[in-house]
């Protein structure tokens, strides 16, 4: 519109200039030729530029393309990226995405959908104006066809953007349209390879069993599973017992001792028990983020997550208006993505191992719960589907019962929050949780994990073999 205005303006002052005389006409015309030479020379500049902004989208479109090609054909590859690049970027941009308090993925998953909502709209708005196009043509075309007499001069929408004004207007709208597509696209190009290097890649690497644990022959018996079992949920009904409470029976934590006796929160006990695993699993090794909390976790609550891993921020997020003892265990979880573990099976387990590890005994409680329910779901399995082996191997070692204090604290949300969370959700939450289940499990398919969402559960073949190895604690 500036530019417009100043052509118009230009032009009223040449008119007064051309009865003024003709040397001031001479000198207007030189600087006319000056403006148009400098046009060329920026049209030359703009050429140019197009030029290199093309090469360079084509590299990215190269380098996405090839990594990913890389990726599903070479485990090698992938192990090499993830030992020797991978924590480059956790070193760097993750150290300044947790300079901010709150978390950047959030902001830009925002952002992100704002922009994509934004390029609809463009579209949906050239798509009008096509039509409205459209039907002037044709209505300037039947009635040019009908006879003149009688027939009423109609000025449509084609005609006003003719005019100086809407012509500026249709050229500003045109500039800005194509300038938003070009920046959606290379953002859309960044996306692609900022998933690629911290996400996608990650899928086809050596898995945390095959890196320190070997190859596992798949031979457990039921007696396995229930030693395990019993050995968890002991440990629980233990621990139940030595919780702080609120008046209402609700655990509470008002931080722990660190390393250095220093008091600390969650989040920093979280950090240092992953840092404490690096010692016995190097690749466990480095430096951690502070995980942070989300300003969206009632709507993660909807979904029933716990955790987010952002690739594109190098951040570890956690829901905080679950119940409080699913914390550790997810906080620990989300940083074993960052150290190149993606498989969901693998970060149970290992937020599993740092939690049991802490002399936190609120962190080894935690720690146990979070895979009590996987167990109990697979002797669950066992006993319906193979109704004569579990009889027969319960007369051996039968499960131990666990506390209903422990089933009480083993919640993803009180009550009292679904209740404030439907009362204020502006989609059903059973609706929400269809999508999030439905898009979760496409996800981890497209990544190669063919059981999907079921990936998570498969932490107790994990813990089966480590406990073989290890042998079950006294």
């Amino acid at each position: 519109m500036f530019r417009a205005a100043s052509f118009y303006v230009g032009g009223r002052r040449r008119h007064v200039a051309a009865a003024a005389g003709r040397a001031e006409n001479a000198v207007e015309g030189n600087m006319r030729k000056g403006r148009t030479d400098g046009g060329k020379g920026r049209s030359v500049q703009g050429k140019g530029f197009g030029r290199k902004s093309a090469v360079l989208c084509l590299i990215m479109v190269i380098l996405t393309a090839g990594l990913n090609v890389a990726a599903w054909n070479s485990t090698v590859f992938c192990d090499w990226y993830i030992a020797n690049l991978f924590p480059l970027w956790v070193n760097t941009y993750g150290r300044l995405t947790g300079i901010f308090p709150f978390s950047v993925g959030e902001w830009l998953i925002g952002a992100g959908i704002v922009l994509v909502a934004f390029a609809l709209f463009l579209g949906l708005l050239w798509g009008v104006v096509g039509l409205v196009k459209g039907a002037a043509l044709l209505l300037k075309a039947v009635m040019g066809s009908a006879p003149d007499s009688g027939r009423t001069a109609v000025k449509t929408g084609a005609d006003c953007l003719g005019t100086p004004h809407g012509s500026a207007y249709r050229s500003f709208l045109r500039r800005f349209t194509g300038g938003f597509y070009r920046f959606f696209g290379w953002t859309f190009l960044t996306v692609c390879l900022i998933m690629t290097l911290n996400c996608f890649i990650l899928y086809h690497g050596s898995t945390f069993s095959q890196h320190y644990f070997g190859e596992d022959d798949g031979e457990y018996t039921l007696e396995d599973l229930i030693a395990v079992y019993n050995m968890v949920a002991e440990r629980c009904n233990q621990l139940a017992g030595s919780m702080e409470r609120d008046e209402t029976g609700m655990v509470l934590y008002k931080g722990g001792l660190g390393k250095k006796e220093a008091l600390r929160d969650l989040a920093d006990q979280a950090r240092e028990l992953m840092a404490e695993l690096g010692a016995d699993y190097p690749q466990l090794d480095g430096y951690y983020p502070r995980p942070k909390a989300l300003l969206s976790s009632d709507f993660m609550c909807q979904q029933h997550m716990q955790g987010y891993y952002f690739p594109f921020s190098m951040e570890a997020n956690y829901n905080d208006v679950m119940h409080i003892l699913n914390i550790p265990s997810t906080m620990c979880h989300e940083l074993a993505h960052l150290r190149g573990y993606i498989y969901e099976d693998e970060a149970n387990f290992i937020g599993y191992l740092a939690c049991v590890g802490s002399e936190d005994e609120f962190f080894r409680y935690a720690g146990y719960l979070s895979v009590l329910v996987y167990l109990n779901n697979d002797i669950y399995y066992a006993w319906r589907d193979h109704p004569d082996i579990y009889e027969d191997t319960v007369k051996r070692i039968a499960p131990v019962a666990v506390e209903e204090q422990v089933w009480t604290d083993n919640i993803f949300v009180t009550q009292e929050e679904w209740d404030r969370i439907n009362g204020k959700a502006l989609l059903d939450t059973e609706l929400v949780d269809k999508a999030a289940d439905a898009f979760i499990d496409g996800n981890l398919k497209l990544n190669g994990i063919l059981d999907g969402k079921v990936s998570y559960s498969r932490v107790v073949r994990l813990l089966l073999q480590y406990y073989r190895l290890k042998g079950l604690p006294e």
